[in-house]
């Protein structure tokens, strides 16, 4: 049972690798439908003076895709900032940036999923309000993936959405090491992965990519 939280000290002995190897090992226990039970009561007391996450997840809004669900983390364990697509921006870059400089995670997992809706908007050319705006972010990908894959360059191509889910996913952690020297700097010291993946609605699988 999972009843006591991560506390700095546990925090201070874990590494990128072996966080990333965490999460992974969350997921599969998901998967096989063997996650974790939990005493949320424990933890909920056992973090109200603070907390030390081990890693911060950046994933999609997507009600199929509950991060501490799906990677079987529990409270303390993960920061997660989720937006429609799965971009940053100054905001999210920010959040990043206090997750791993100040509060001490280990890992970046930027996270898109399959069949993501904001993708296919993007694919699709969609125009509607503050959607506008916030599809420009997933752009890039699309480009990308117009370039890459054969047919239509729109979502009634499953390849080409499969292809641009994957391509935001990259371009958005290129993005991030370009726009964020803190984040770069921890990364090149070794106290950081950047690291992304692919979540399957079918199987629940977190793919790394």
């Amino acid at each position: 049972m999972k009843n006591i939280a991560i506390t700095k000290e546990v925090q201070s002995t874990l590494t990128p690798s072996s966080v990333l190897k965490d999460l992974l090992e969350g997921n599969n226990r998901f998967v096989s439908g063997n996650s974790q039970a939990t005493d949320n009561s424990a933890l909920v007391n056992q973090t109200i003076g603070g907390q030390f996450p081990k890693a911060v997840v950046l994933s999609c809004i997507d009600s199929r895709v509950p991060v501490e669900t799906v990677l079987d983390q529990a409270i303390g364990d993960v920061f997660v900032a989720r937006v429609a697509g799965n971009f940053e921006n100054t905001d999210i870059l920010g959040s990043l940036e206090y997750s791993c400089n100040v509060a001490g995670s280990k890992l970046i997992l930027v996270l898109g999923h399959e069949s993501c809706g904001a993708v296919k908007a993007a694919c699709d050319g969609v125009e509607l309000g503050n959607i506008t705006a916030m599809l420009d972010n997933i752009m890039p990908a699309v480009r990308k993936s117009a370039n890459e894959v054969d047919g239509e360059a729109n979502s009634s191509n499953k390849e080409f959405v499969a292809k641009t889910v994957e391509n935001n996913v990259k371009l958005t952690i290129e993005r991030i090491r370009e726009k964020s020297q803190i984040l770069t700097e921890m990364e090149d010291n070794g106290d950081i992965k950047i690291v992304g993946g692919v979540y399957s609605l079918h199987t629940g699988k977190v793919e790394l990519i």
